[in-house]
């Protein structure tokens, strides 16, 4: 009877350690925006306090408006503001030109201190 019941809780142990390990990827696309910002706000709260922005932003869907500085078709990324990273899941349209204003919504990663750059990934055009 014992073995039977540590047969039992053995496979219960199994099968919800692989159902934490391989969960779902996050689909950003259709997750709820915690924050709405554009980017000179959400740099300079970076510039002045940068591990309460990180508690704040970091890994959370948020939404970005910003002016387009760069955009490079063939990686999918796009340089808001000279100061904002994001990188894209799907192609860039072709209507997306320098000095545009958008609205975009990702996932924010990290900011990068030696390149003063705020980085996000995931994201989508809203506008």
């Amino acid at each position: 009877m014992k073995k039977i019941i540590l047969v039992v809780l053995f496979l219960l142990l199994l099968v919800g350690g692989y159902f934490y390990v391989y969960k779902e990827h996050r689909d950003i696309a259709k997750e709820e925006v915690s924050y709405d910002i554009a980017v000179p706000v959400l740099f300079s709260e970076y510039q002045s306090n940068e591990s309460a922005a990180n508690t704040k932003y970091l890994d959370k869907t948020i939404e970005v408006s910003g002016k387009v500085s760069s955009l490079n078709m063939e990686t999918k990324s796009i340089v808001l503001d000279e100061k904002l990273f994001a990188t894209f899941l799907d192609k860039i349209p072709s209507t997306i030109k320098p000095n545009s204003q958008i609205k975009i919504k990702g996932r924010l990663i990290g900011y990068d201190s030696l390149l003063e750059e705020i980085k996000m990934d995931q994201c989508i055009i809203l506008n």
